[in-house]
């Protein structure tokens, strides 16, 4: 009776014209999700629930702004998790473009830039609604494995055209729940003592930025691609200023976090002796802020 069973079990799958057998699942595959991208909507939840459920673009995740006080907040899927939804547009991060092939899309509401008297101000992420990214987070980095270095936002894989989900989104509040990546303060201190007697070239802080993942190409120039790499740079590890300039400072995170994440690849600190003033000195690049925030 158990082998009769046994074989019950094994009956093929009926499908229009063919069956198909399941009895000798193969062991050498892997998933399709190496990355979570993090967005913003840029609007309130009405329209970012028609933008999201039309015809142009979606996520595979929306997070709303929770009730006070709810202890199990609800998420929208919106795609399912093996299927490519349309979040992130023209992107790439390390090695991998078409980040959307790869990749788990989660946006939340949040209504981003608004201009303001002296700048731009940015709306706040509530704490509940982080609480709810991180325990989102948690359980796709558990189930799929992801490396720390891939959880991004999408002005990482896209610094051209997108800012967020902006300065305002508090990353050290992911990497503090064991998500994500974060630089030591006491190895940034040591690289900025380091990069303002002895600062880098322009071309070795672009290929830096390369190395840990940004998607810039290496000009050795102050042009807009770098100026905008270097503001998405710093808008997530130095968001109180995210101006565009590699600066002692943002360079001195730059390299602590590959030191951290990615030592094989960390840029020898050669006695560079770069013959004139330091590669932000003269810097003339305008990054605008408020680029493009829509979705895709």
């Amino acid at each position: 009776m158990a082998a009769l069973l046994a074989a019950c079990t094994h009956w093929p799958e009926r499908r229009d014209g063919y069956r198909v057998d399941h009895q000798y699942p193969a062991t050498a595959y892997s998933s399709r999700i190496y990355h979570l991208v993090l967005h913003y909507t840029s609007s309130e939840e009405p329209r970012a629930l028609r933008s999201l459920t039309g015809p142009e673009v979606s996520s595979h995740y929306l997070v709303p702004v929770p009730p006070r006080g709810e202890t199990r907040p609800v998420i929208y899927q919106m795609v399912p998790e093996h299927e490519r939804a349309w979040h992130a547009g023209v992107s790439a991060w390390g090695s991998r473009s078409n980040i959307n092939d790869t990749s788990i899309g989660i946006e939340i509401i949040n209504t981003g830039p608004r201009a303001a008297e002296g700048g731009v101000a940015w709306a706040p992420y509530p704490p509940e609604q982080i609480d709810a990214v991180i325990a989102l987070v948690r359980d796709l980095v558990r189930r799929y494995d992801i490396d720390p270095i891939n959880i991004v936002g999408h002005s990482d894989v896209a610094p051209l055209r997108k800012v967020d989900p902006g300065p305002a989104f508090p990353w050290k509040a992911l990497y503090d729940a064991g998500l994500g990546v974060w630089p030591e303060e006491r190895v940034v201190q040591r690289y900025r003592d380091w990069f303002t007697l002895l600062p880098p070239t322009l071309s070795d802080v672009q290929e830096a930025l390369a190395t840990f993942g940004y998607p810039i190409r290496l000009t050795g120039e102050p042009d807009r691609q770098t100026c905008s790499t270097v503001q998405a740079f710093q808008m997530r590890f130095r968001p109180a200023d995210y101006r565009g300039v590699p600066d002692a400072e943002t360079v001195a995170i730059l390299w602590a976090l590959l030191e951290r994440y990615r030592p094989a690849l960390l840029p020898p600190l050669a006695e560079w002796d770069t013959g004139g003033p330091p590669s932000w000195a003269g810097w003339n690049v305008t990054c605008p802020v408020m680029r493009d925030t829509g979705h895709g």
